[in-house]
């Protein structure tokens, strides 16, 4: 086996042991502080996670001050979490995010990743087409969107060493209301991040066999 052949094994396996230790974690040692700028490193490395067109819905809303956590707490059903976490990060989908197409597929230009009349066309059709989504479809894209940077953000934060708990048990309208959440977002979850006091509880998965199929789906 060749220098590369071992270094991208390590590597291969480095990540497989970081998917395999990930849990949910709900009791943080409330003493550890997350920098904003470890925050917006591991946040800038989610936003490679893939989207509908390119279009990047994702919105973060970082709570990481200990009386806005406190705020976010009878909000969050008292998960405790919320305080003893580092930071609780809000998950939001942008529906106008196609606002941003010219500013997306210039970078793409300037990266020499696209021609500039195939850049135009594609912000001329990606506006047209995004903006006249009825209301229910473009939230289910940035819905969509927003899990997909969400799970790649989890596994971002275990491989630095901390953990992460995912929720969707609030009330969202509150929530929008209490932090000034405009009308364009859709809150998709919750994440609190920090460092473990008690490992997440392990658990198991179904079968592969009883929910992966090749080619066909069974009848029953």
């Amino acid at each position: 086996m060749s220098n590369l052949q071992t270094l991208e094994k390590i590597e291969q396996q480095t990540f497989i042991d970081v998917v395999r230790e990930r849990r949910s974690v709900r009791q943080y040692d409330p003493t550890v502080r997350i920098s904003q700028e470890e925050m917006t490193e591991m946040l800038g490395l989610a936003t490679l996670a893939p989207s509908s067109s390119n279009l990047q819905p994702w919105r973060f809303l970082v709570i990481d001050q200990p009386e806005l956590k406190k705020k976010l707490l009878p909000i969050a059903y008292n998960q405790q979490q919320v305080v003893e976490a580092s930071a609780v990060i809000a998950v939001l989908g942008d529906v106008e995010s196609y606002e941003k197409a010219e500013k997306i597929y210039g970078q793409a230009v300037e990266a020499g990743f696209m021609p500039e009349d195939t850049a135009v066309s594609f912000i001329e059709r990606t506006v047209r087409t995004y903006s006249s989504l009825p209301p229910e479809a473009a939230r289910q894209i940035v819905s969509i969107d927003g899990g997909l940077i969400s799970m790649q953000l989890m596994l971002i934060a275990r491989s630095k060493g901390y953990d992460t708990v995912p929720m969707g048990g609030y009330d969202k309208a509150k929530f929008v209301e209490a932090f000034g959440i405009g009308e364009k977002y859709v809150p998709v979850m919750l994440i609190a991040i920090g460092k473990a006091t008690k490992p997440g509880h392990p658990t198991t998965r179904l079968p592969i066999e009883d929910v992966a199929f090749f080619n066909e789906m069974p009848t029953k």
